[in-house]
């Protein structure tokens, strides 16, 4: 305490007290006790606590504040202060790591684009590939907060740019197969055309009609890949809605092997079916396109002195339906490839035979609208066979009448 600071009015008036009963009383011992108290209350006063600090500006948020309200989001979010990164939510730990939290900034997100955009102070965004995977696309967001912490944002973009790059290949890929049977057209038609000048010698019957039957069948082929295109796009249209009808699946299975057996003789298809109903909720014109594209495939690449076999059973929950062939067989490489567009595993073999392609991308988007599931196997040298599995429909209120009686 400084000696400024002393309370000496009230020492002073402590001292004319004491005086005062030593007067009265003559007892030096009662008069220096009453001194010693009244100046040890005097310097013993209570010190005022120090002022709070000053409340942070309004909008400000503490950082234990701002982990909780980051915590819960599902974006990725990271802070930043003095280039470490202190905060960031569960989302940007999973892709980037629980270790990065006290981590340099340029260290929890290697990459050039990344260290160039965290040495701008006005902030900005940058596209980084390869953050978390190979193929993968992030847009990094960095905001300054104050002149110490800043906020960073990650954006996945990787199903955007896949989309993209599907649209892209699936053009070209459209384009490529619509114009070979197109130039071909063109170019017999051309070469008739010429054969009837005036100048040019005339055209054999035998090689117009040879011209004329190309012409004929690259038509057919470019009408199949038309059709198909035009299927795949309203399967697509409608693939998130579950169709309203119920249908018998052994019906309808019965129904296409009956037909495709007058096209192509009874001891090339051998059809096994569960005798008891098989409801399912389903597009009768799509199912019966799947079948269709099924069992021709089994025919054009199984062996010509097997029959393809096609099984419709039950199983606890599902309807299942299995085409099988004893051809060549399909490496294994090949097999999750199979339903994209246009993939062919002999291109020259599958163009021989009419196909377009299209026909397993067909199929796969009929059995996701019909929420079922599609398997295939193949063995070299053995044969391929293709499962689909459907739910079955239950009649709810037969099953509730059931679990009534059970009751």
């Amino acid at each position: 305490m400084k000696f400024e600071s002393l309370p000496w009015g009230g020492l002073l008036l402590a001292l004319l007290g004491a005086g005062a009963v030593m007067q009265v009383s003559g007892n030096f011992v009662l008069a220096g006790a009453v001194l010693l108290v009244w100046i040890c209350s005097l310097l013993l006063r209570r010190v005022e606590p120090p002022p709070p600090p000053p409340p942070p500006p309004r909008g400000t948020l503490l950082p234990e504040q701002t982990r909780e309200l980051i915590e819960v989001l599902t974006q990725p979010y990271l802070m930043m202060e003095k280039g470490r990164i202190t905060i960031a939510n569960k989302a940007a730990r999973d892709v980037l790591g629980p270790h990065i939290i006290q981590q340099d900034a340029r260290v929890a997100i290697r990459h050039p684009e990344a260290v160039r955009l965290l040495e701008r102070a006005e902030g900005g965004t940058a596209t980084i590939k390869g953050l978390s995977g190979p193929r993968s696309i992030w847009e990094v967001s960095m905001r300054p907060v104050d002149s110490e912490r800043t906020t960073i944002e990650l954006v996945n973009r990787t199903a955007e740019a896949d989309i993209s790059r599907a649209h892209t290949d699936f053009v070209a890929n459209a384009s490529h197969e619509l114009r070979t049977p197109l130039a071909s057209i063109i170019g017999y038609v051309e070469t008739m055309l010429e054969a009837e000048g005036d100048d040019a010698p005339p055209m054999k019957p035998e090689t117009r009609l040879r011209f004329l039957s190309t012409v004929a069948k690259e038509a057919r082929r470019l009408q199949a890949l038309v059709e198909d295109l035009m299927s795949l796009s309203r399967v697509e249209a409608g693939k998130h809605d579950l169709p309203p009808t119920v249908l018998d699946l052994r019906d309808l299975a019965e129904q296409v092997a009956s037909s495709m057996i007058t096209l192509h003789g009874k001891d090339r298809i051998v059809l096994d079916a569960d005798p008891r109903p098989m409801p399912v909720r389903g597009d009768h014109q799509q199912l019966d396109q799947l079948m269709r594209n099924l069992i021709e495939n089994a025919l054009k690449y199984g062996s010509k002195s097997e029959p393809v076999r096609v099984a419709v059973k039950k199983d606890e929950r599902n309807l299942v339906l299995t085409v099988t062939d004893s051809g060549e067989g399909i490496a294994p490489e090949h097999l999750p490839h199979l339903t994209r567009r246009f993939y062919r595993t002999d291109p020259g073999r599958s163009r021989a035979a009419g196909g377009t392609g299209l026909g397993l991308a067909i199929v796969k988007h009929i059995v996701e609208r019909h929420r079922g599931r599609l398997d295939i196997e193949s063995t070299l040298g053995v044969g391929t066979t293709i499962t689909v599995r459907i739910p079955r429909h239950v009649d709810e209120a037969k099953a509730a009448e059931g679990t009534a009686r059970a009751n």
